[in-house]
């Protein structure tokens, strides 16, 4: 029986290899552009440029929603960046694990900073 590298025990490299974590980071830096813009003509059309005034675009339900959404996809983003450094610069096995659990860490801890502060306003 020939070995065809087919099946579940098939070594994985090649042109599909990483495929998903390109694709996360570009879908990702589209959804970081759409809220940027969505948040720069709530700026050019407003007339309220107060605290008020943006505490008052950020209490509406749809615009937390997309924000939460947004950070959480920032977030992401920043992983897949940030672990791909990792995995590149550091080859130290220990030290790797333990700057990607750092980052994990890190980037939780952001995430349920902007839940909290997203819900606060």
């Amino acid at each position: 029986m020939a070995n065809n590298n087919i099946g579940p025990k098939r070594l994985v490299v090649g042109a599909g290899y990483g495929m998903r974590d390109w694709l996360a980071q570009r879908v990702t830096a589209i959804m970081m552009v759409l809220y940027t813009a969505i948040l720069l003509i709530s700026f050019l059309t407003g007339r309220n440029f107060t605290y008020e005034g943006w505490a008052g675009l950020f209490a509406q339900q749809w615009f937390k929603l997309i924000s939460a959404v947004t950070l959480f996809g920032l977030f992401y983003h920043a992983w897949v960046g940030v672990r791909d450094i990792w995995m590149d610069y550091v080859k130290a096995v220990g030290l790797r694990l333990t700057l990607q659990i750092a980052t994990i860490l890190w980037l939780v801890a952001c995430a349920a900073w902007s839940v909290q502060i997203l819900w606060s306003v």
